[in-house]
């Protein structure tokens, strides 16, 4: 009985058979080892990422979490296509060890990629530009931005889509790949932009100063100077228009306030102008009437016509 028993087993041992197969499933072992630590190296990978971006880019966000949320966005998808792959490539080469020809597996797959390119190209293309958009941080919900020629806040940015609202409460919605220009008003911090009209008899270095004090006195706000990031800027008499001089100046504030600090500005410089004598002016035209003849003539020559 043990004899039978030996020699059944030498006989399966020796079989050039059980050894392919033995030798078979020795390699899809290893394949399988292999894509374990292929995975596991990914996520490490990943994840070190994640946190490379977070610590770099954390501290200058305006939007708290918004920087955790764009770094775990990203992570997502590249371990999602990872892991497609990775588990693609260990299927593969399994096959391949049992003896299936994938050949034509990998041809009905490229021709079906093929076509799913050409039927989804729109889509593919909008996916890349966004995921590039994501990545770069170029704008992310709460930004006030304006893309192609359209402005408003960003509500919600996909790897698909940008969302915007503007001032009336309309929604506007971009795919990522139809995004030719955009501009993005509040990244890292904003500016308002004044352009002051005085009169011509007005003394510019005066005026100036009035701007300079009020923009003080405005940063000693305790609700609004905590929001201005530095003294104004006077850049100087910037034009000269039919009406008044101009007088360029800028003020640096927090993303997204900038609007409110401005019109806060604007406010209190007016009073300092009507208490300074300071003159606004508006748009006036001068004609000036003169005729080569006396006035009797005129009125002769219209009586005669009459």
């Amino acid at each position: 009985m043990l004899q039978t028993i030996w020699t059944t087993f030498r006989e399966l041992l020796f079989n050039p058979t059980t050894a392919a197969m033995a030798a078979s499933v020795l390699r899809l072992a290893l394949i399988a080892v292999v894509g374990v630590a292929a995975l596991r190296l990914l996520a490490f990978t990943l994840h070190r990422m994640e946190a490379l971006m977070i610590r770099a880019k954390e501290p200058a966000e305006s939007v708290p979490g918004s920087t955790r949320k764009r770094a775990a966005t990203l992570t997502g998808v590249l371990r999602t296509i990872g892991r497609f792959a990775v588990w693609t490539i260990l299927i593969i080469i399994g096959l391949d060890q049992i003896g299936i020809n994938v050949a034509p597996i990998l041809a009905g797959a490229g021709i079906a990629g093929l076509a799913i390119g050409f039927g989804a190209q729109n889509l593919v293309r909008d996916v890349i530009s966004g995921f590039f958009l994501i990545l770069e941080d170029q704008v992310h919900v709460g930004d006030v931005a304006v893309i192609n020629g359209t402005g408003g806040l960003v509500e919600a940015v996909t790897f698909r889509t940008i969302v915007l609202r503007d001032l009336e409460g309309v929604v506007h919605i971009f795919p990522n790949g139809t995004i030719n220009t955009l501009a993005n008003r509040t990244k890292e911090w904003s500016a308002y932009v004044i352009d002051m009209g005085v009169a011509y008899k007005e003394d510019t270095d005066r005026v100036v100063e009035v701007m300079g004090r009020v923009a003080r006195e405005l940063r000693r706000d305790p609700a609004l100077g905590p929001k201005m990031l530095d003294d104004i800027e006077i850049f100087g008499v910037d034009n000269f228009a039919d009406s008044a001089v101009i007088i360029k100046a800028r003020l640096r504030t927090l993303p997204l306030e900038q609007w409110n600090v401005g019109r806060e500005y604007r406010r209190r410089l007016k009073k300092a102008f009507d208490a300074e004598g300071i003159e606004i002016p508006f748009p006036q035209r001068a004609m000036n009437l003169e005729s080569t003849k006396p006035l009797e003539v005129l009125v002769r020559q219209a009586g005669a016509s009459g």
